[in-house]
């Protein structure tokens, strides 16, 4: 233990090195947002703060033009992979604070950085763009990247309220192509099959739905294509759905139900349906007893306030590395108001002195988690001991 608080010492003195220069590339890309698949600036900029750093920077990476991975390899006793999430939303900027929560990951990385030689282990500051659409983590996770990584960590942005047990929702996003005949809208409509209306009452068909799901369950759309013009009966359109669920098996059986109502309403409508995924599927977050409690011990001694998971919070690509090797994603408060994500209020609150403050406390709590994972084989051994039961665990 005694190592454990000089070790500290010395990380909490690499983050203060470079606190301000994290805060000032927060800022900047608040300032000049790029969404996801885009963010060229962005990454090269996060790539270059890990350079300064004393990381070795690879980028791209994994095939991805804008994900990076930074490491710093000093032997075997432990692997950790502290994840940078950086991409914006289209019209509102960094709305869910990737801004802030990318650079603490980067922060947190630069106090690690002056203690690698003396832990002995292997260090990654991993860059995964595109968390709002084709999440990069799914990607990397499907890959195999994260098989062999002892704790994959990073902390999320969030209102007023932090907590340590972050959950998600399993999510496949799906797109339904309706398709008709078109015909003059006044001068013969029978000659027509509507396709607009076969995707309208899709729409129809999944609110009824509602009624016969657990609460928990949520799917919501839109109609992406519905007509060249109001006196062409509609030849094609195209519905967009998000399908969430608290687990992936409840997720699969969702999605049926759904594929079901979309075969009738096509049978109605006397149109043809076929669908596909338009984005990566999001799994759901696993839980780590073992992790979590550890994150948990970690709050307490930077006397961070905590309370419980006010449930699934959205779905994260996180949820996809939580199932190759144990994960956390706590929830950490950068603004006293109870902004919700991805609401212009939100965006605005991630360059207030609030949020620069939580930058840095977050950093400090990554560290000090990235250091107790790789001073502590016993904590690693029962973290992957409960990665591999949960895993195992069957939810019907």
């Amino acid at each position: 233990m005694r190592d454990y608080v000089k070790l500290l010492e010395k990380v909490n003195e690499g983050i203060d090195r470079f606190a301000a220069e994290a805060i000032a590339l927060s800022d900047d890309l608040a300032a000049r947002p790029e969404i996801s698949e885009q963010e060229f600036e962005t990454s090269r900029k996060h790539a270059l703060f890990l350079q300064r750093a004393g990381f070795e920077v690879e980028i791209p990476f994994y095939g991805i033009p804008t994900a990076y991975r930074g490491r710093i390899d000093k032997g075997a006793n432990g692997r950790v992979a502290l994840l940078a999430e950086y991409d914006a939303l289209p019209e509102i900027g960094h709305a869910c604070g990737h801004n802030v929560h990318g650079a603490m990951s980067l922060l947190a990385g630069a106090g690690l950085a002056p203690v690698m030689e003396e832990l002995g282990g292997d260090l990654w500051v991993t860059g995964t763009p595109a968390e709002e659409t084709n999440g990069a983590k799914i990607t990397m996770a499907k890959g195999g990247l994260f098989d062999e990584v002892d704790l994959a960590l990073m902390i999320h942005s969030g209102g007023r309220n932090s907590y340590a047990r972050y959950r998600a929702l399993a999510m496949d996003a799906l797109e339904y192509r309706f398709k008709g005949r078109a015909a003059h809208a006044a001068g013969a409509p029978w000659e027509g099959r509507n396709a607009l209306n076969g995707a309208t009452l899709f729409f129809h068909a999944i609110d009824m739905l509602r009624q016969h799901v657990r609460p928990e369950v949520r799917m919501h759309g839109i109609i992406s294509q519905g007509g060249a013009a109001p006196n062409i009966v509609p030849e094609s359109a195209t519905a967009r759905f998000y399908f969430r669920a608290p687990w992936r098996s409840l997720l699969d059986r969702l999605v049926e139900k759904a594929n079901n109502a979309a075969r009738g309403v096509a049978l109605a409508t006397e149109t043809e349906v076929e669908w596909k995924n338009f984005e990566l599927s999001f799994d759901d977050v696993q839980p780590n007893e073992t992790a979590e409690s550890m994150m948990e011990e970690v709050f307490g001694e930077f006397g961070v306030p905590f309370g419980p998971c006010p449930g699934a919070q959205g779905s994260s690509d996180v949820g996809n590395v939580s199932k190759r090797c144990p994960a956390l994603q706590p929830t950490l408060s950068i603004m006293d108001q109870p902004f919700a994500w991805h609401t212009r209020e939100f965006a605005a609150a991630t360059v207030e002195p609030e949020a620069h403050e939580a930058l840095v406390r977050g950093a400090r709590l990554l560290a000090s988690a990235s250091l107790k994972a790789f001073l502590f084989p016993e904590l690693r051994k029962r973290m992957w001991e409960d990665f591999r039961t949960e895993k195992n665990r069957i939810v019907l």
